[in-house]
């Protein structure tokens, strides 16, 4: 009884803090993206840093937050919880295919941190994202891409789609545009290692439920997070959709291994 009325507990104090805390600031980040304020931009990360502090995200970077734009972050993803991890440590907006856009809660949310929406199945649509894309890159924001164009199990990276590289517009263009993998890892929880049998656990992938996989979250205890730049793709691979996506597969594949198996400390 103890420990279902401490749960009840620390669910009704992250609701009664988060959702006065984001009902405020929805209506000023709308207000920001009308009028072109460059407070759109910044307004998300102080927002997901709050959240990270209410789930008791730590969030580690390694590596430099590249500053070069245009740019495009090619990233893998096991988890609801990389937006927020990502959101928290730089502006940034999403590359998300056109189905986020009717999600409760994620839809508006995508829609209020700028995300360009892709229909795959439509042509001209996909035409249509693939100029967004390239204007947004080119009036300096970053954009991120999940090139797996779905989630894992936490377990795994899995292959990256090259259509979906291809998708993200006229970014590989030449040497201007830079594309760089970043590796979300998951590494410790209540400060211990998380094991493999665990990692399903934080990840949210296939039909899971997200109200049971968010309460999972919020009452297990603290979460490491590790964010990890790896080297930009350069030259003829980063001009090549299909090279693109292999190359930025195998280094955040490599990179992720590394910092599970303690070979890159944070």
């Amino acid at each position: 009884m103890g420990l279902t009325m401490l749960a009840r507990l620390r669910i009704a104090v992250f609701l009664g803090i988060v959702t006065p805390f984001t009902l405020l600031l929805i209506p000023i980040q709308w207000l920001a993206i009308k009028t072109g304020s460059p407070i759109a931009r910044h307004l998300p990360v102080f927002y997901h840093r709050i959240v990270c502090v209410l789930l008791r995200l730590k969030v580690t970077v390694i590596g430099n937050r590249p500053n070069d734009r245009p740019l495009l972050l090619l990233s893998n993803h096991s988890s609801w919880l990389d937006i927020i991890a990502l959101s928290s440590i730089m502006p940034v907006s999403f590359i998300a295919k056109s189905e986020v856009a009717t999600w409760p809660i994620f839809g508006l949310f995508a829609r209020l941190q700028r995300s360009v929406f892709i229909d795959r199945s439509r042509r001209m649509a996909t035409r249509d994202a693939h100029q967004a894309v390239s204007e947004r890159l080119k009036s300096g924001d970053a954009m991120v891409l999940f090139a797996e164009g779905t989630t894992s199990d936490g377990h795994r990276v899995l292959s990256f789609r090259s259509s979906l590289v291809g998708a993200a517009g006229d970014v590989i263009d030449g040497e201007q545009s830079r594309i760089q993998p970043v590796a979300i890892t998951y590494t410790r929880r209540m400060g211990l290692p998380i094991p493999r049998a665990e990692r399903p656990c934080i990840a949210w992938y296939g039909d899971m439920d997200l109200v049971p996989h968010f309460k999972g979250i919020l009452l297990g205890g603290p979460i490491e997070i590790i964010i990890s730049f790896c080297d930009p793709l350069t030259g003829e691979v980063a001009q090549n959709r299909k090279l693109a996506a292999n190359a930025a597969e195998q280094a955040i594949r490599i990179r992720a291994s590394d910092i599970m198996r303690g070979r890159i400390a944070a």
